[in-house]
């Protein structure tokens, strides 16, 4: 071939996603494009050449479903990261960040992604706030915003339909934000665990047709057959799913997705990377574990120029070590370029300014007397409505408790674990519940990072603890806090959040360390759970079953109605 390449990659095999092959080759590149897949030693001039021996070549991977946010990075450290680990492109659902600020959250988003060398793709977040009605975010997008937002450049899909219940039962809200996006012919993306029978073909008619959450094998297996695209996050790779899919007559496509993984997660672990290793100890096959991390997630996101290594396709490559079932990132290169080695970033990622985001906590002094719990109840004990949580996923179920009041406050001290919601956006709202399944020591967690509104969260053992936790956020501008003690005299961690209270702008390996150490405060503290970060931040999304609590009041998720603190005698 007369032309020369910019790039030679030899001595290593091709993994074909086609057939799940593997085969010597050279993979030579010109630009951002592959421009010849030849049997090795195949003559052709190359500016440049990597050395593949003993490495297997494989298309970059592709996350499908994931929030920036939840790494608490902001887009260009996520992707410094996240690249070196193999993963290429990604959909990234800002809800978070808008439910805090908006449009113009998302335009900062799509700009600071603009600024990587990561394909980084947007879906407008579907409910903003999450449930409207019963609760109060920082910000709120129409059906008309929505439709304005899916033309921005680098937006692509309608973001998760979280608020399930609605669409199936036609709410207006949801009928015209679904509608929206079908008219434009968008990605739909879907949010319904355990939905099914009626209620599935409900949904499954507004257009929406994915699903990342947990179901039963059998909901996996019967949203499968009707087309979802089923995407397994972690928590959803077990065993029993993994025999049922393979065991159908065709496997249906599949997307491997992160969702949700904090900055020391993906640090210590990995990113998609990990992801496939759950998925090959779960009982998938490592050339279908490849196929559900690079084809099927390309084509579920219109992405035809990659999820293969063929010539004419982008130059998103990953040289993985050893066999293809350990996923091990040694090179990885995205449109052409290397940006990673040995799971390290090879250019340097800046952040920039967080602007008009920054320092976005709007709320009183923190202090003891604002962690009292007043009812409207005579003196006595009251048999009180409280959440229960578990240490596997994020599903809470109502329970109760019975407590002491006094002059119209709840004696809850030495008796319960408290959970208190404080709106932080400048509004009215504040409510308590009693929450079970933790036996704690002496202490308290506040965290502004709280799905979706993300209002200021405290979980404590004492109204002292639980103001020192909270004072210790604000003062951080937004974050995470744990603090030791019934007066909560020693701060464990903290992790500052100061971008709209979700995010920092500092370097991916300083928010890893906070992020690690936050972990290890709340795992030290008796809050044992597979990933400690999503349970507490989850008590509040008002669209996951069964029982949650907003700024406004305890929900039914189920019913999407407020319910009372108390249970009737």
């Amino acid at each position: 071939m007369s032309e020369q390449h910019d790039l030679r990659i030899f001595g290593g095999s091709v993994v074909s996603t086609f057939t799940g092959e593997e085969f010597p080759a050279d993979v030579l590149v010109r630009g951002n494009e592959i421009s010849a897949v030849l049997p090795p030693g195949t003559p052709a001039e190359a500016r440049e050449e990597i050395d593949a021996t003993g490495m297997r070549i494989v298309p970059g991977f592709v996350d499908a479903h994931m929030h920036i946010e939840s790494a608490f990075l902001t887009p260009q450290q996520f992707a410094a990261v996240t690249l070196a680990r193999g993963t290429t492109t990604v959909l990234a659902d800002p809800h978070e960040i808008v439910n805090v600020a908006g449009r113009d959250a998302m335009r900062w988003m799509i700009d600071a992604g603009d600024r990587t060398p990561q394909t980084q793709l947007w879906g407008v977040p579907s409910c903003v706030p999450a449930l409207e009605g019963l609760e109060h975010a920082g910000a709120a997008l129409s059906a008309d915003d929505i439709a304005e937002m899916l033309r921005w450049p680098g937006v692509v899909a309608l973001g998760e339909v979280m608020d399930y219940r609605a669409v199936v039962a036609g709410d207006p809200r949801m009928a015209a934000v679904t509608a929206a996006a079908r008219a434009q012919g968008t990605i739909m993306d879907g949010h319904c665990p355990n939905l099914s029978g009626a209620e599935l073909s409900a949904y499954l008619a507004t257009g929406v047709d994915s699903d990342h959450t947990k179901n039963r094998t059998e909901v996996v297996l019967e949203k499968a057959r009707l087309g979802m695209t089923m995407m397994l996050q972690e928590k959803c790779l077990d065993e029993d799913v993994a025999q049922a899919l393979l065991s159908l007559p065709q496997l249906p496509p599949l997307c491997l997705v992160t969702d949700d993984l904090a900055a020391d997660h993906i640090v210590t672990k990995g990113h998609l990377d990990h992801i496939a290793r759950v998925a090959v100890a779960a009982g998938f096959p490592p050339h279908v574990v490849l196929r559900a991390l690079t084809w099927t997630p390309a084509q579920r996101l219109r992405l035809y120029d990659r999820g293969v290594v063929s010539p004419g396709k982008r130059a998103d490559l990953v040289l993985l070590r050893g066999e293809l079932a350990a996923f091990d990132p040694a090179v990885v290169l995205a449109g052409g370029q290397v940006v990673g080695r040995d799971g390290a970033a090879v250019y340097e990622a800046r952040s920039g300014e967080a602007g008009a985001l920054e320092s976005r906590v709007d709320v009183e002094t923190q202090d003891e007397d604002g962690f009292r719990w007043r009812v409207d109840l005579p003196d006595g004990t009251h048999r009180f409505r409280a959440m229960r949580v578990n240490p596997r996923d994020t599903y809470t179920e109502a329970a109760e408790i019975e407590l002491p009041v006094s002059d119209g406050e709840v004696a809850w001290e030495g008796r319960a674990v408290l959970v208190r919601v404080r709106n932080r956006h400048g509004r009215d709202g504040l409510v308590f519940a009693p929450l079970l399944g933790r036996d704690l020591a002496e202490g308290a967690v506040a965290t502004t990072y709280a799905h979706d509104s993300h209002n200021l969260v405290t979980i404590g053992t004492s109204r002292a603890a639980m103001a020192a936790a909270s004072a210790t956020v604000v003062a951080d501008g937004g974050g995470v806090a744990v603090v030791r003690g019934a007066a909560g005299e020693s701060v464990a961690a903290r992790m500052p959040l100061p971008v709209g209270g979700v995010l920092s702008a500092r370097p991916a390996a300083r928010v890893a360390e906070e992020a690690g150490a936050v972990r290890a405060a709340l795992e030290a503290w008796g809050w044992e759970h597979l990933n400690p970060f999503m349970s507490v931040s989850t008590l509040t999304l008002a669209v996951s079953p069964a029982l949650k609590i907003t700024d406004r009041s305890l929900v039914d998720v189920v019913r999407r109605a407020p319910v009372g603190a108390t249970v009737a005698s």
